[in-house]
């Protein structure tokens, strides 16, 4: 039965990072919001993506510490592993976030509704809740931030049990003796690295020509061999044929160039890409065109249908959690009259990947920036001449910055190594800026840091490296 109808300016449907950022936002410029959400507020990203698997890295991260201290002259005893300890950890953080993503929602007057919503006939947003009863939650505008989900196998779904997805590689009860990792994206990546830190032996197998296919060559090179290092074993230009269960685990056939084999493993991770939530939407009843899966979206985040927005995943690549929020409050702006006319916002960007070691990047690769025919100044800096890499014992990386030669402008920045992630920010803020190398070059970091790469990485670019 349906309830009485509540009239909003705005709905956000999904409480993801996009759509609870939108809904913020919207909330702020005082326009009347509601979101409805079906499962966990804070979407995938916080529950079963983003912040889980950091809580996990973290852990991984903190064992290798460990194991390496008598380098630093501190003499520990060989580590235990609390498997189980270490997830319900992970659970306890993205639990404590998401209610903390409630808490900002009911301070800034969003009503939230809990089940799922779509488009009835007349284009009006249905919400049906857990027992079964609906409600029409009426308003102005409609902001799609449903997210996606993860790409199964062809011949192969997930079965939560040896055919896993990134949710069951955050849940399993205990580490397993062997496991394929299939795409070496930042997903695979990723969860290769974490498994074989605990002791699995794991093997990564790429379709593309190298791990993390869309990086920049040297990037995804230096990676590849340190995974190797940590007896990872890599397969690239290879796909996999066919997946057979068996008696104590999985064989997956894996063809290349180099030839066919078969591998025996206890569990598959898929982590192949994901698909936009577009699935019981009720779109059909909407003008709201869609691809492949993904809501089309013009540079504003404007539907086909009048009134209808869409951000984040559910409009396609990159889909990142950081471009979703940015879209939610650019979407919000332009609902409430603050953005009006001219071109769209593209800011850069940045891409982050928390393996070992991590690695970042913003705006092109060199060979994207060499596709357009302008000449380049390309500077790198290895992380072994830097101070502070070295006294931290972790001299293992680069920064790659490349430049316009014509103009001087950054178009594209890439780092390997220790604090990678979060030293990005600082060439996605020369981007934004519009700085040249000039300025760069003029700008003084605070020494000893590992962030004194990049000054040097923009030095090298011009031949004044000074400790190379």
């Amino acid at each position: 039965m349906d309830k009485q109808e509540t009239v909003f300016d705005v709905l956000v449907i999904g409480g993801g990072p996009g759509g609870y950022v939108a809904a913020l936002r919207a909330a702020q410029l005082g326009l009347r919001t509601a979101l409805v959400e079906r499962e966990h507020l804070g979407g995938i990203c916080l529950n079963w993506g983003c912040i889980p698997t950091k809580a996990l890295l973290h852990s991984a991260d903190t064992l290798r510490r460990i194991r390496g201290a008598g380098a630093l002259g501190i003499r520990v005893a060989p580590p235990e592993v609390d498997f189980p300890a270490m997830v319900a950890r992970s659970r306890t953080v993205a639990q404590r976030l998401s209610r903390g993503i409630a808490g900002l929602l009911k301070k800034a007057g969003v009503q939230v509704f809990e089940g799922h919503a779509h488009f009835g006939p007349d284009a009006q947003v249905r919400v049906r809740h857990a027992d079964g009863s609906e409600r029409t939650v009426a308003a102005r505008h409609q902001v799609l931030a449903t997210g996606a989900r993860a790409r199964a196998l062809p011949t192969q779904p997930f079965d939560g049990e040896r055919v896993w997805s990134y949710r069951d590689a955050l849940s399993a009860s205990r580490v397993p003796a062997s496991l394929v990792v299939v795409g070496a994206g930042a997903i695979g990546l990723e969860f290769a690295s974490f498994y074989a830190t605990l002791g699995t032996q794991v093997t990564l197998v790429e379709a593309m020509g190298q791990v993390l296919p869309g990086g920049d060559a040297d990037v995804s090179r230096f990676m590849q061999k340190t995974l190797q290092q940590d007896g990872i074993a890599v397969r690239t230009q290879a796909r996999v044929q066919q997946v057979e269960h068996t008696a104590n685990g999985v064989r997956v056939g894996v063809e290349s160039a180099a030839g066919n084999e078969t591998l025996e493993t206890e569990h598959v991770l898929v982590a192949i890409g994901l698909l936009g939530n577009t699935e019981e939407l009720g779109l059909e009843h909407t003008r709201v065109q869609s691809d492949r899966g993904l809501v089309t979206v013009d540079a504003w985040g404007a539907t086909a249908h009048a009134g209808i927005h869409a951000i984040g995943d559910v409009t396609g690549l990159p889909m990142l959690a950081h471009k979703a929020m940015h879209q939610g409050i650019v979407v919000a702006e332009r609902i409430a009259g603050l953005r009006r006319g001219g071109d769209a916002p593209h800011p850069a960007i940045p891409a982050c990947t928390y393996g070992h070691p991590h690695s970042a990047a913003v705006g092109l690769t060199e060979a994207q920036a060499r596709a357009r025919g302008q000449a380049l100044r390309v500077g790198r800096f290895p992380l072994e001449g830097n101070g502070k890499a070295v006294a931290i014992g972790e001299a293992s990386g680069f920064v790659k910055a490349i430049f316009d030669e014509a103009s001087g402008a950054l178009l594209g920045a890439h780092i390997v190594g220790p604090e990678a992630t979060e030293m990005i920010q600082g060439f996605a803020i020369a981007m934004g800026l519009e700085s040249t190398e000039a300025e760069l070059m003029e700008t003084v970091f605070p020494h000893p840091t590992v962030s004194e790469s990049m000054h040097e990485s923009v030095l090298a670019a011009h031949g004044r490296g000074l400790h190379i």
